[in-house]
């Protein structure tokens, strides 16, 4: 497969706990990427075995045509995309930054994209290596997968939840790690050493703070109502509710939840039910219903409502960024969040006919720290926005797919 730029470089299936089995990739080179120690003379600092250590991040699109269940990776730093293992059927691919999880109908696919970043707080590792199909996990389509640098949370439609060992995914194995007692309403997400998930307590919806092991060990006196959306940001976790969100924050090893209300009540159609955001970023985007975005600062606990034009997807970098919003003229549109004007626009990028409503399986903006990212699966294309240069289209990426979704990795 050719991939030309434009420009030169620059479910619901219940899940099967016991029958989670260690799947590896057959005929592909190990890869053992879990970082070694700092203190060892041996190693450098920052050392990964079979990885390679980059200078700067080493970005790379998962895109996938569900009909065919052909799927390649786009690695943005070559402009080359690579063939992986076909996964039919699939509704939705999410990603923890390095694994892709492609949600279809029986099993949940994962992906190795070979291409991460580890934060160490006052400086940052980039790496990339080998790409590789790990296996599938034993659920569906409504499966929710969170994950951090050692636990990777699976939760099916039914609210169970198994833990998986990160290291073992670096190695190309799924091995259930643990079960999670109970159930638990909307995804199980790993933060600070622990876990977050909601309860159902006679009838209401409480936050519940586990460790690694399922224990409770902490219940912030707060409700959430009908959760549905969640976002890790540098202030802390943010959970959407019906009446607003939820910001919850560990300190000293003690945990908090914090309600950002809605200014007035919402509609339960315009109500904030999945974020969007540059990974890490502390500004997430909803949508408000079909023809407005709300902007959540996770800074200043405050909400904003930008009124748009008909919305299909939405994104944006953060703090005095652009607001992105592709609508369904198929045009990319740049908001200022403070005033609600529109200060950019490009031209037509969606070669077809588009619907406003968000989805997890239509065109998508996927945001990192200097460009944007438009699939076009009726056109077979990926474009790459300069979105601090007046939405200028830096490059156009030809597929041999229809890119029905995406997903950014190496973040």
């Amino acid at each position: 497969m050719t991939v030309r730029s434009s420009v030169t470089p620059r479910a619901s299936a219940t899940l099967l706990l016991t029958a989670l089995l260690a799947t590896s990739c057959a005929g592909q080179p190990d890869n053992d990427s879990r970082p070694a120690a700092s203190s060892s003379s041996a190693t450098p600092h920052g050392y990964v075995a079979g990885a390679q250590e980059a200078a700067e991040q080493q970005s790379r699109l998962l895109l996938n045509d569900p009909r065919s269940g052909h799927t390649r990776v786009l690695d943005l730093t070559t402009g080359k995309a690579h063939r992986t293992t076909q996964v039919r059927g699939a509704v939705r691919v999410s990603t923890d930054g390095r694994f892709g999880y492609f949600h279809a109908s029986g099993a949940t696919h994962v992906l190795d994209s070979g291409a991460w970043t580890v934060d160490h707080g006052d400086h940052v590792h980039y790496y990339r290596a080998t790409i590789r199909d790990v296996g599938d996990i034993p659920a569906g389509r409504d499966t929710r997968v969170r994950g951090d640098m050692a636990v990777t949370a699976v939760t099916d439609g039914d609210g169970r939840a198994v833990l998986l060992d990160r290291s073992e995914l670096e190695k190309g194995e799924v091995v259930s790690a643990r079960t999670l007692p109970g159930t638990y309403t909307g995804a199980v997400v790993p933060y600070a050493e622990h876990l977050l998930a909601f309860t159902n307590e006679d009838g209401t919806t409480k936050l519940t703070v586990l460790d690694r092991k399922g224990k409770r060990v902490h219940s912030p006196d707060t409700r959430c109502d009908e959760p549905r959306g969640d976002a890790v940001t540098g202030r802390g976790v943010v959970l959407g509710c019906a009446d607003g969100a939820l910001l919850v924050r560990e300190e000293g090893g003690a945990f908090t939840a914090e309600k950002i209300p809605y200014d007035d009540g919402v509609p339960a159609a315009e109500r904030a039910t999945a974020f969007r955001q540059r990974p890490g970023s502390d500004t997430l985007t909803a949508s408000a219903g079909n023809n407005a975005v709300w902007v959540l600062d996770a800074t200043e606990r405050t909400w904003t409502r930008v009124e748009t034009g008909p919305v299909v997807a939405a994104n944006t970098a953060g703090e005095g960024s652009v607001l992105l919003v592709l609508e369904t003229d198929g045009a990319l549109h740049g908001y200022d969040i403070a005033t609600g004007k529109q200060i950019a626009r490009t031209k037509r990028l969606l070669t077809g006919a588009q619907r406003a409503g968000t989805t997890e399986s239509g065109p998508v903006i996927e945001v990192d720290r200097s460009r944007a990212y438009v699939n076009d699966p009726d056109g077979k294309k990926v474009f790459e926005i300069d979105y601090n240069d007046g939405l200028r289209i830096a490059r156009s990426f030809d597929l041999d797919i229809e890119p029905v979704l995406m997903a950014e990795t190496g973040r």
